[in-house]
């Protein structure tokens, strides 16, 4: 099984939009990031968001390629700062491949206690638009799998 973890893209600054929804560059880095996934035949049966705008609309544009049937599911437990224990174990019970569109450092916090066992200290370095995709073993272990970043997609 595999877990897909997503920072939104880069998000308009609160004072510009109280939405915070995604920039031009956040949809286009995003966009590029599921052309991707898409063409490398990553498929997903759950999309999941916090909720937030920037978060829905990555988590949207992402489904569109990795889920084209599914609609992604509002999961208002993973918010930036949100416990990340509740999560982790809710994941651990999925049995089919799943992406998650959230925060830092909700989402960092999450690699790495999956992968450790512990939220610190941080495993990967998001940036706004990254994937991490974690895999589990059949003894339930997780392993980081690969990483991308905006910067690797560049056109």
């Amino acid at each position: 099984m595999r877990l897909y973890l997503v920072q939104h893209g880069e998000a308009q600054p609160e004072s510009v939009s109280p939405e915070r929804e995604l920039t031009p560059r956040g949809r286009s880095d995003v966009e590029r990031l599921a052309s991707l996934l898409g063409a490398r035949s990553v498929r997903v049966a759950r999309v999941v968001h916090s909720g937030k705008t920037r978060a829905r609309q990555t988590a949207e544009i992402l489904a569109g390629r990795v889920a084209p049937r599914i609609a992604p599911e509002v999961l208002e437990c993973i918010n930036p700062n949100d416990p990340v224990a509740p999560v982790a174990e809710r994941a651990r019970a999925w049995t089919e491949d799943s992406l998650l569109a959230g925060h830092l450092p909700f989402v960092g916090r999450m690699v790495a206690l999956l992968v450790t066992g512990r939220e610190e200290p941080p495993l990967v370095a998001f940036q706004p638009g990254s994937a991490v995709c974690l895999e589990r073993d059949a003894a339930g272990r997780w392993v980081i799998v690969w990483m991308l970043r905006p910067e690797l997609l560049a056109q």
